[in-house]
């Protein structure tokens, strides 16, 4: 995605097709599947055959915590539980702040949903898979999620990668522990480029 700054009106705004010599339109979403957990809730979620026609994928999250437990959710791509993923994590609870950076995980924690105290609460995110069919170069991720605990909550924003040139057409989501909970729901977008 590239920023361009408009010298006439002094702002500075994504490059859309509107705009004279412009990238194509980075703002065309295609809904590709929704999962809505049920009663019971699950212990995993994915999505498979993902087509292989978008520029980037979108996933946007919300994820209830039911049984009170710390719950952050954990990504592969393809199947690969080897350890070839790389995560860095920015967060703050309005009361402190800190970061983390870990290599050869054997998967990508871009959602940090809800901790112990907060059984019930939902937490949400959106995570952008970008150039997630380029065979040339690993695939990254980056995500922006938090929870609002009535009186406390926490936000994060993580990037990560999976150091692999294959093209993505599956990924699987668990929590670190426990389920997620009845009503989570998980939905996947293409962006067109």
């Amino acid at each position: 995605m590239t920023l361009r700054y408009d010298t006439r009106s002094r702002v500075s705004t994504y490059t859309q097709s509107w705009v004279s010599n412009a990238d194509p339109d980075f703002g065309a979403y295609e809904s590709i599947g929704t999962i809505t957990v049920g009663s019971g809730g699950l212990s995993s979620v994915g999505f498979s055959g993902i087509p292989q026609t978008y520029k980037h994928l979108q996933l946007r999250i919300m994820d209830r915590n039911p049984s009170g437990e710390y719950i952050s959710l954990r990504m592969t791509f393809n199947g690969d539980s080897s350890a070839v993923y790389t995560s860095h994590e920015l967060y703050g609870s309005g009361a402190a702040a800190g970061g983390t950076g870990t290599i050869d995980l054997t998967y990508l924690t871009p959602f940090l949903i809800a901790p112990a105290s907060a059984t019930g609460v939902f937490g949400v995110g959106i995570c952008d898979i970008l150039d997630y069919t380029n065979t040339n170069k690993f695939k990254t991720m980056r995500s922006l999620t938090g929870y609002d605990a009535n009186g406390s909550g926490y936000v994060e924003l993580a990037s990560g990668v999976w150091r692999d040139t294959t093209a993505v057409s599956s990924f699987t989501i668990v929590p670190n522990a426990g389920t997620m909970g009845q009503y989570s729901q998980f939905a996947l977008y293409g962006i067109k480029g």
